[in-house]
């Protein structure tokens, strides 16, 4: 049996109380009545397609919700969904790789709205020795391998700290975007035993709350790493919007050497 649609009224009232605004706040952004965001919203008054985009804009809905939003309200979608092999998206792929090659020596990747890897560059391949066979299996997500008690959870030095920061940036996306699968994912990882070994360690005050590294055992001794996060600008293509590169940086100078000679060793 198939479910019953969502009337686009109810979308836009979902995501108005998603981003926490009433109708006055949201009709004031948008520049219309409140009467009409109501009538808008109750199904009483049908929303042209540059309204629905107007509200979506000031929502800041994700460019796949607002397709679905556009169907809801008898409209095509605008925003295309293509791979990253689409020849449309040549040259965007290439930003990526550029981008992925040179940060080297440091780590980066490149991955999904879920969190499954697209791309990394050669320095982050050694820093997955020892992990499972099958959590390496595509495709390979990025907080499964983090947190699983057989991926990088047991040789992470700061384990408690690190996945108090992952899941907390897990659950803000779950709230901005409302989709299932990171929302499933979340649930997924929050119930990972804590591998052995990995006592209750008190946070470091090292970078004063600023930022949280990520300290990985290995054989060259603690890799310390500090993480950034980039998006799309404007993009005007779901893929793009959904596409996240986090590029790693040493957090100390012990660090960068050993990704120097990592790095020389795999020329």
């Amino acid at each position: 049996m198939m479910g019953t649609a969502i009337a686009v009224g109810d979308h836009l009232r979902d995501w108005r109380q998603r981003r926490r605004m009433s109708q006055l706040d949201l009709a004031l952004e948008a520049e219309i009545s409140t009467r009409h965001l109501s009538f808008v919203e109750t199904g009483r008054a049908q929303p042209s397609r540059d309204m629905l985009l107007r509200l979506a804009d000031q929502l800041e809905i994700p460019l796949r919700e607002r397709n679905v939003i556009l169907v809801a309200g008898g409209f095509a979608p605008v925003f295309p969904q293509r791979s990253l092999d689409d020849p449309a998206l040549v040259a965007a792929r290439r930003t990526v790789d550029l981008i992925l090659t040179g940060h080297e020596p440091h780590p980066a990747l490149a991955v999904d709205r879920q969190w499954n890897l697209i791309s990394a560059n050669r320095m982050v391949a050694p820093l997955l020795a020892g992990i499972d066979a099958d959590l390496l299996t595509p495709p390979l997500n990025v907080i499964r391998l983090s947190l699983h008690p057989r991926g990088l959870a047991r040789r992470t030095a700061n384990f408690h700290e690190w996945r108090a920061h992952i899941l907390e940036r897990l659950r803000r996306e779950v709230e901005l975007t409302a989709d299932q699968g990171l929302a499933d994912l979340l649930t997924e990882v929050r119930a990972y035993p804590i591998p052995d070994g990995q006592p209750p360690r008190k946070p470091s005050d090292e970078f004063a709350g600023v930022a949280i590294p990520f300290q990985l055992k290995t054989d060259d001794g603690v890799l310390s790493f500090l993480s950034t996060i980039t998006v799309f600008g404007t993009p005007v293509d779901v893929t793009l919007s959904e596409l996240t590169l986090e590029t790693f940086f040493p957090a100390d100078a012990a660090t960068a050497q050993a990704l120097r000679t990592m790095a020389a060793g795999l020329d």
